[in-house]
């Protein structure tokens, strides 16, 4: 366990094979090269390390690398100086919900210098505050409408005739009337059946304005993965280019991907799913919450040899910071242990 210890701590470090001579000369090894050799000949049989062909050393794998996270890894505790900059970074900007997790994004990419990804549930928890109805040309209409976590949403209708003023104040008034106090997860389309159901004969003709409603309501729920500092993934030295631009083409294909994240710390490897774009690559994801309740995922994506010492705590930190901002109560506990996904049977 040392010796696979001191290859990923090492290879994290200069991205290149390690060698029996290398391992030798560190402090706490205390062993021969030739007990060196046999114990990495061991690790490699059993899957922990890789020998590439032009190479005398070993690299991990991402069996090796789950091991270590899971076993061997000792998080390294954030200084009250980088708390302080991330505070500073996360609370630069709006404090609705979406800005919340976007300044997190961006604070964790900028300090990881990985790219930081996030899906955001929040408007599961948002009831509708606000509905408007403004005109932009013959027989068109822009309908706005406005959460309570701070998200506008606007959606184009054609209408058969153009509104008078009247009707455009009546039906704004309805719609708010029927619609303010909503919650967004509750706008079935049983229940604007029933609104529209409620329209005497005279407005019956401006239900398309409440099926966009219903349609921008739907579009809300469904989970988007917000992606900030792209370029660091052009940046690093650890991707083909190509795959990097799969990934940006089809990031859409991460909502799955992040999804079934447990509690804690999780941890995936691309070389461990066939459809992820970026070979050699990790992505370490948390949940966060928003009063008690999964509001999203926060994480990164970055090569897997990234220092994960450093970037856990970053990451279950900002996770922490974002469900205290997000939640009307205070914050609540979030779990520090990691949970790395994946067969770990063998172990």
């Amino acid at each position: 366990m040392k010796i696979l210890a001191a290859i990923i701590d090492e290879y994290i470090r200069t991205g290149e094979p390690v060698g029996s001579k290398t391992l030798a000369e560190m402090p706490g090894i205390g062993v021969s090269s030739a007990t060196i050799r046999n114990t990495m000949a061991a690790l490699e049989q059993e899957g922990y390390l890789d020998h590439p062909h032009t190479s005398a050393g070993r690299v991990p794998t991402f069996k090796g690398f789950r091991y270590y996270i899971d076993n061997l890894m000792s998080p390294e505790p954030l200084s009250v100086e980088k708390i302080s900059q991330i505070d500073r970074l996360l609370e630069d900007g709006g404090l609705t919900d979406e800005a919340i997790v976007e300044n997190a994004g961006t604070a964790l990419a900028e300090i990881t210098k990985c790219a930081a990804i996030s899906t955001n549930h929040a408007a599961k928890f948002s009831v509708i505050s606000k509905v408007d109805v403004i005109p932009t040309g013959r027989r068109m209409y822009v309908l706005l409408m406005i959460t309570s976590n701070g998200a506008i949403k606007n959606k184009v209708c054609r209408m058969e005739f153009d509104l008078t003023n009247e009707q455009m104040q009546s039906v704004t008034s309805f719609l708010n009337e029927h619609l303010c106090g909503v919650n967004v997860e509750n706008m079935s389309e049983e229940y604007v059946n029933g609104v529209v159901a409620a329209m005497s004969s005279y407005m019956l003709s401006l239900s398309p304005l409440i099926r966009a409603v219903y349609e921008l309501s739907e579009e809300m729920m469904r989970d988007s993965v917000n992606v900030r500092g792209e370029a660091n993934l052009l940046a690093c030295r650890d991707f083909e280019a190509d795959d990097v631009m799969k990934f940006l083409e089809k990031k859409g294909e991460l909502t799955e991907f992040l999804d079934d994240a447990f509690s804690g710390i999780n941890v995936k490897f691309g070389e461990e799913n066939g459809t992820f774009a970026i070979s050699n690559s990790t992505v370490v994801s948390t949940n966060y919450y928003k009063d008690g309740k999964k509001a999203g995922t926060l994480g990164i994506i970055g090569p897997m040899r990234i220092d994960y010492r450093k970037i856990i705590p970053y990451i279950e930190y900002l996770s922490r910071k974002v469900s205290t901002m997000l939640s009307e109560s205070g914050g609540i506990e979030i779990e520090n242990t990691i949970e790395s996904k994946g067969d770990d049977t063998d172990e």
